[in-house]
């Protein structure tokens, strides 16, 4: 009978061997583990991905379609504005430039819903293309633009008065403004009207007519009104809204009537001055 000898090296050697490749097994279950891993994380991001490029195209849509819109709306309303230049020419032409009450042609109200549907008057959105549009035409014959930012309210003390019958208000702009001029109702409920070809003094006596046709039969109305003029107070477009705003803002200090007109170097002063000492600054309306 043979016996076999313990062979140490032998031993260790097969260990070795196992213990190799169990670590081999399991760095490749962890490789493994981790490819699917990454591979699960970059389908993650992929998705996301995706999900966010949907989202931002469908933003982008929708800006482009609003921006048609927006384009196509002024485009309307400049043509609108062309339509009714064109027939105020051809008025003086005939009969000069007259004071008459204004015209508000029915086809307007077709054009983009370009008028107030309660007023009658031309929107917001009218006011300022037929605002630019005067600016340029006034930069190109030499000649002055007025714009007055209008609020009329109920009652003649308290801080709460309601604004006054829309209706009423441009009813009595109808028969105030010529025929070249135009008379808007603003989206706040505010008014707004351009005076062609009308210099400080004369905005300022267009506001006391429309005043006294007002206070004629409702007494108890609170007339505020803001002045700026070009070229005297501003150049352009959104700095002579800037500056009519400021006016307005002051006259609205008021508990009174009031008529502000811009600085045309800055804010306008704090005084007051009484309508009988006449200043082109700050005017109280005559009651």
């Amino acid at each position: 009978m043979s016996s076999s000898r313990f062979d140490p090296a032998a031993a260790l050697g097969a260990a070795t061997a196992a213990t190799g490749r169990r670590k081999l097994s399991f760095i490749a279950a962890a490789g493994t583990g981790a490819i699917t891993a990454l591979a699960f994380q970059a389908q993650r991001d992929a998705d996301d991905l995706d999900a966010r490029t949907t989202t931002m195209t469908a933003q982008i849509h929708h800006l482009e379609k609003a921006v048609a819109a927006q384009v196509q709306r002024r485009l309307t309303a400049e043509a609108a504005v062309k339509r009714l230049s064109e027939q105020l020419s051809a008025s003086e032409k005939r009969a000069g430039n007259v004071s008459a009450p204004i015209i508000i042609s029915d086809a307007g109200a077709g054009d983009a819903g370009l008028t107030d549907p309660l007023t009658g008057l031309f929107n917001h959105e009218y006011f300022l293309v037929t605002l630019d549009l005067r600016i340029a035409a006034a930069h190109r014959h030499l000649h002055p633009v007025a714009v007055a930012f209008i609020q009329v309210i109920e009652g003649r003390e308290g801080a709460d008065r309601p604004l006054a019958d829309p209706v009423l208000v441009a009813g009595a702009l109808r028969e105030t403004l010529r025929e070249s001029d135009s008379a808007t109702r603003l989206s706040d409920g505010r008014f707004g009207v351009v005076l062609d070809n009308t210099p400080e003094n004369g905005a300022i006596q267009t506001l006391e007519r429309l005043h006294r046709c007002l206070a004629q039969d409702h007494p108890t109305l609170t007339v505020w009104a803001g002045v700026a003029c070009y070229p005297a107070h501003a150049f352009d477009l959104g700095a002579i809204i800037d500056r009519a705003n400021v006016a307005l803002a002051t006259a609205k200090d008021w508990h009174q009537d009031r008529i502000a007109v811009a600085a045309a170097d800055g804010p306008l002063p704090g005084n007051s001055i009484e309508f009988m000492a006449f200043c082109p600054v700050n005017r109280r309306l005559a009651p």
